[in-house]
């Protein structure tokens, strides 16, 4: 198949020469592991301190991986993307939260972003994490088949209204919606009730998406069970496939509690695993919808190959490729250029709730240190091509 995600021009051609090197600045910082700890520590007591910085923050690293602060803050960057044919997912990116007003509060806003979704070609998809809508050690508890007390079963209930409001807001406006997974720990509950609403509504179109992490070592089997059960009950699956985004946490857990670490054993078996359930869901399209989140070229060029030799359209609505914003765009803008759906995650929030967020962007891209050069190396030929 013919390489394409070398082409810097295509891929950085919405970045100014001052946007680019803001890029190579930020990239080359994060390399540097000391430094994003200290920059990370400081930043968190910056904010705490409420010391005047979220305008230096919001010049930097919040504008190169967040979208705005509001959703109407998103719209230039929207629009932007869309001219060159890349979808935008908003993702109120606001983690961390504990209590009832809170998970109200992510609620309607994902209600928002639905109805800002039906009236926007660009926006395609809605999308919340599971602990944004209820406390992660319910979820644990619920995961772990533990008696609820009576409180806490009419929390359960609140979070399973959540969900309903929801998905049933996106059945009702036909805007499909992703539900992130999270630790592994807590997923079997997130599971389970995204499968009731998979039953509830998905009968006829793919409205609600589960996430499969591919460096889970159970998924494979995980998704055929979930297909068996699909087929047996008569509604379709969407599925977005990502790597995996807490394999430090998941291992540390794992020692702490003496059970068997739940991921794979390397990055190698991760990408077989990821190519495999990939190929598995592609092989089933008629049941499974595919949202392909991921920044490796290699598995972009799989479901590329895959699309092409099966002669399907390349807007087939069942098959979507997914980057984040601020990261991997020569494999975004070169797939929307050759006609593929693709879309870009594009958080957003008020700069000081949305810190946890861009720490763990930062702390990934210094863990896989491949990515970082790479996005390095590709900058670098831009910027050189600019130049001549």
């Amino acid at each position: 198949m013919e390489k394409i995600f070398d082409n810097t021009q295509v891929a950085f051609a919405l970045k100014s020469d001052s946007e680019l090197e803001r890029a190579y600045f930020l990239f080359n910082l994060i390399k540097i592991e000391p430094l994003v700890k200290i920059g990370t520590a400081v930043t968190k007591f910056a904010l705490k301190s409420k010391l005047p910085v979220e305008g230096l923050i919001r010049s930097t690293v919040f504008d190169h991986f967040c979208g705005g602060v509001t959703e109407e803050d998103c719209m230039h960057n929207i629009d932007k993307m869309y001219s060159k044919k890349v979808h935008s997912v908003l993702d109120y990116s606001v983690e961390g939260k504990e209590n009832e007003k809170q998970f109200d509060n992510a609620m309607i806003k994902v209600l928002k972003i639905i109805n800002f979704a039906k009236e926007k070609d660009a926006i395609p998809f809605a999308v919340f994490k599971p602990t944004g809508f209820g406390r992660l050690a319910l979820y644990q508890k619920v995961s772990d088949g533990n008696d609820l007390s009576k409180e806490e079963k009419k929390e359960w209930d609140r979070v399973a209204d959540r969900y309903n409001k929801v998905a049933k807001a996106s059945f009702d406006k036909n805007i499909p919606l992703l539900i992130d997974a999270e630790e592994s720990w807590m997923q079997k509950a997130a599971d389970d009730m995204i499968e009731k609403m998979m039953k509830k509504y998905n009968a006829k179109k793919t409205i609600v998406f589960t996430t499969i992490q591919a460096y889970r070592t159970d998924r494979m089997d995980y998704l055929k069970e979930l297909l068996e059960r699909a087929k047996s009950q008569g509604y379709k699956i969407g599925v977005k496939l990502v790597r995996g985004a807490y394999m430090e946490k998941e291992r540390e857990r794992a020692v702490q509690h003496g059970y068997a670490d739940p991921i794979c054993i390397n990055k190698t078996a991760t990408d077989n695993n990821f190519d495999d359930i990939l190929k598995y869901m592609f092989n089933h399209l008629d049941d499974i919808s595919i949202f392909n989140g991921t920044h490796n070229e290699d598995s972009s060029y799989l479901l590329m190959d895959l699309i092409k030799k099966s002669n399907y359209d390349l807007s087939d609505d069942r098959l979507w490729f997914g980057q984040l914003y601020g990261m991997s765009d020569h494999i975004s803008y070169n797939l929307a250029q050759e006609g593929f759906n693709v879309a870009k995650y594009l958080p957003f929030g008020p700069v000081k709730d949305v810190m946890p967020y861009l720490i763990r962007r930062a702390e990934e891209n210094t863990s896989v240190a491949g990515q970082t050069n790479r996005e390095l190396a590709l900058i670098k030929i831009e910027k050189k091509r600019r130049k001549l």
